[in-house]
């Protein structure tokens, strides 16, 4: 019967570039910026590796389509390398790939690398990019924005709950990302924003206002990942970060095949979010998890996610939100880092960029915004659409 990867994996090293209009850089450099810092974490190089992963979803537009780009511009020594796409949690399955290879021994140290420069194409928003006959013939309308504005109609009609209200406490997910932001010199936007600002924006797809929509970054970020005992022979009496879980679940189709989901929820993140907490013998989420970096592309997804992963009750999350309960000083911080909101989503970079802020608050590295005390955190991105999507929730934990 299969284990999991429980107690098999620790990371060892990490990096983060700054997100933002990186008109001065390319990929490669992106990478070299973000494996740089992961590097002199760690204490390792680029011959000390094994294997690498290299995550990148808009392949055609910057990158390219091999995994020639991370081994030449790390100039890794003719190791395996595999690039991966996963929507949205494109990061998060570099990441996986690297993971499990360690888990399995194939491998004993591990890079896991996630870039995008989206910037120099010109979009305000992400570049159009085919997924399929299917989506071509029969969504064609379907714009980021507008789906998931059907998202909160859906949300409140199924919990019967007044617009007006929600949207206070949509603004209320931005006000806090934004004030988390302005203390995160990596972040793309570092301004505090007014509630009444936010709540006076102009729509983008009723009922998400500006500011309930996160914008397109460049940017990259990374890890080194090893065996337990490895990590410790190598850094012996500091603490040790490990992932606890790592789970990946995808729409199988039944969002769009009949009328058993009612749009107010996203199925795949209730199934990664359980598997992820039964891996890493999580009972309460709640009252264990310290912090959480959590897909925040729009407000609401962010709300909807709370319940998601069973930390608010079902209808209830819009009223712990504007309790305070995610706040960086509530029950379970939610975007320490200032989120995609204040990132952008650079989309091969976001997943490990959300790793990322829970390893430096594991590390006690957090500076202005360290959450005290904090042993155990979870990251989740949902790519795609409300109705079809792929989800994937890690857990990550500090042992002393």
């Amino acid at each position: 019967m299969a284990e999991g990867i429980r107690d098999k994996i620790a990371i060892l090293g990490m990096g983060c570039t700054r997100f933002g209009e990186r008109w001065d850089c390319n990929p490669a450099d992106l990478m070299i910026e973000a494996f740089d810092e992961c590097s002199a974490d760690a204490g390792l190089g680029a011959g000390d590796l094994d294997a690498a992963w290299l995550g990148v979803f808009f392949d055609e537009q910057n990158v390219g389509k091999s995994a020639l780009p991370l081994s030449q511009a790390l100039r890794l020594p003719n190791i395996p390398v595999t690039r991966v796409e996963n929507l949205c949690a494109t990061g998060t399955e570099a990441l996986r790939g690297a993971a499990y290879a360690v888990a399995a021994g194939a491998a004993d140290i591990a890079l896991a690398m996630g870039v995008e420069k989206l910037k120099d194409t010109g979009y305000a928003g992400l570049p159009e990019r085919t997924k399929g006959s299917f989506e071509d013939l029969w969504l064609p309308n379907n714009t980021a924005p507008g789906s998931f504005a059907q998202f909160a109609s859906a949300y409140c009609s199924a919990h019967e709950i007044d617009m007006a209200d929600l949207k206070r406490a949509m603004a209320h997910v931005s006000w806090k990302s934004h004030r988390n932001g302005a203390r995160n010199r990596k972040a793309h936007l570092r301004r505090e924003v007014p509630m009444d600002t936010i709540l006076a924006a102009p729509d983008i797809a009723y009922p998400l206002g500006l500011y309930d929509c996160c914008g397109v970054s460049d940017g990259a970020a990374c890890a080194i990942v090893t065996t337990p005992q490895i990590a410790r022979d190598l850094k012996p009496g500091a603490p040790l970060i490990s992932i606890r879980a790592l789970q990946l679940a995808p729409s199988n189709g039944v969002e769009m095949s009949h009328a058993s989901w009612d749009g107010s929820y996203a199925l795949t993140a209730r199934i990664a979010a359980r598997r992820a907490y039964r891996e890493a013998g999580i009972a309460d989420p709640r009252a264990e998890l310290d912090m959480i970096e959590v897909h925040d592309c729009f407000s609401v997804t962010e709300l909807v996610t709370m319940e998601d992963l069973g930390l608010s009750q079902p209808g209830r999350a819009l009223f712990d939100i504007l309790d305070g309960c995610y706040d960086a000083g509530g029950e379970v911080a939610c975007q320490l880092d200032g989120g995609l909101k204040c990132f952008g989503h650079p989309i091969g970079a976001t997943g490990l960029r959300m790793v990322y802020e829970i390893y430096l608050q594991l590390l006690e590295r957090g500076g202005e915004r360290q959450r005290a005390n904090a042993r155990l955190g979870l990251t989740h991105n949902l790519g795609g659409l409300p109705h079809r999507n792929v989800c994937s929730v890690a857990i990550i934990g500090r042992s002393d």
